[in-house]
């Protein structure tokens, strides 16, 4: 079962929205047996979204278009959709009294509704309208015969928030009813420390070995490699119980490097180490300017174990609050193994918590020295018992700078909880 995403508007085409939509329906339609076999962007022209759509729905049974749906001028999606599917536009009564709802209880605007926003009531009276729960712009379900197939064609808003609201709790239902969807498994695995050319020449017999329905996928990223594990077919339990003696086998090839089973992002492990501990920790970022304690407070139920963070991205609070100590300020500079193992040392004492992790180093694109070029990033790890550091070189633009420093402190985090350093 092929599925198509095309999204709309001018601001994802010049890149000053970017577009989380896709990945977003892809990933929940892979749950459940669909296979996205293309994404395709499109401005605010309507020859080029009539032209997506013809394109699109010779290869796809399912079309998902976002975006195009709001109450201003430049919204075309709806009269387009009426037009290419032969419509008239028509007022849906419980639209209407949801817009009123949503204008007068929610959003609490004073005045009357004005004909703009009212507009958002209007549908074509050939679609089956879907109820937004999270805005004023309903979605619509089209179904249209293409080469003697029948096509599904499902117009959502481009507000992502709206747009998850609507994908889960309308369309995938109504999908799952429409269509038989096979069965499609994942098994994912996480490793670091090695990169994707010698994971794949590890696993090059491995590979060669897997079935035709078997498919291994390496994402690799800031010094992890993610490894993927795919099969689809009919019978669920032949098929689960096959691709996990492939698992098995694959991750016995890399127990040296591997650090889970599951697909999990790096801070959500760690957060498992501290609730299974009963510890906690704390954060002392200089160059990383809060990104790890922004990773770590993502994960639900993490103000279980995470107290909180000092930001000392002057020498002036790394003194002040961390109690680094002026001389090694002087003498080993911002950026140093003395200053690390002290603001890890300062966010035990001052946070009270079992452990805790710091950075300090130069993302750029300048401030470096030749002792200390451009990309030095000091980390450390530890508690009041043993404190480890590690100097990393980092070669990127400041933002991937910053991600790799944040994932490999906490990567540096998790040995540290496991005794593994």
């Amino acid at each position: 079962m092929n599925a198509s995403i095309i999204t709309i508007g001018d601001e994802l085409l010049i890149g000053q929205t970017i577009d989380t939509n896709s990945a977003f329906i892809a990933q929940e339609f892979n749950k459940v047996g669909i296979w996205v076999k293309r994404r395709v962007a499109v401005g605010d022209v309507a020859e080029d979204i009539a032209q997506a759509l013809d394109e699109e729905s010779g290869i796809s049974q399912i079309i998902i278009l976002t975006g195009g749906l709001g109450p201003t001028a430049d919204d075309i999606t709806k009269p387009l959709l009426n037009k290419y599917f032969g419509g008239k536009m028509t007022t849906d009564a419980a639209v209407a009294k949801h817009v009123e709802h949503l204008f007068h209880n929610v959003y609490r605007r004073p005045g009357p509704i004005d004909e703009r926003n009212k507009k958002q009531a209007e549908v074509p009276d050939i679609a089956k309208v879907l109820h937004n729960a999270r805005g004023s712009a309903p979605g619509m379900w089209f179904e249209k015969i293409v080469n003697n197939r029948n096509v599904v064609f499902v117009s959502l808003p481009g507000v992502p928030h709206e747009m998850q609201g609507l994908l889960i709790d309308e369309v995938l239902p109504r999908l799952r009813q429409h269509f038989k969807f096979p069965h499609i498994v994942h098994r994912t695995a996480l490793t670091a420390g090695m990169g994707e050319s010698m994971v794949a020449e590890r696993l090059l017999d491995f590979e060669a070995r897997l079935p035709q329905h078997v498919k291994l996928a390496y994402l690799p990223s800031y010094g992890m490699v993610k490894l993927r594990l795919t099969s689809q077919g009919t019978h669920a339990e032949k098929l689960d119980a096959a691709i996990d003696l492939y698992f098995d086998e694959m991750t016995a090839l890399l127990q040296d490097i591997l650090i889970a089973k599951t697909d999990q992002p790096v801070e959500a492990l760690i957060g498992h180490l501290l609730l299974k501990e009963n510890k906690t920790l704390a954060t002392a970022e200089s160059c990383t300017g809060g990104n790890i304690a922004h990773l770590i407070t993502r994960v639900p139920g993490a103000s279980k174990y995470y107290k909180g963070s000092i930001v000392s991205y002057s020498n002036e609070i790394k003194e002040a609050l961390l109690n680094v100590e002026a001389g090694v300020l002087e003498s080993d500079g911002a950026v140093s193994n003395a200053t690390v193992q002290q603001m890890v040392k300062g966010a035990l004492k001052q946070l009270g918590t079992d452990y805790a992790v710091a950075t300090s180093g130069i993302m750029g694109p300048d401030g470096g020295t030749a002792q200390k070029p451009v990309g030095t990033v000091w980390l450390a790890a530890g508690s009041e018992d043993k404190i480890i550091t590690k100097l990393i070189q980092l070669r990127f633009n400041r933002e991937q700078n910053i991600e790799t420093a944040t994932l490999q402190a906490l990567l540096l985090l998790r040995k540290v909880i496991l005794n593994e350093i």
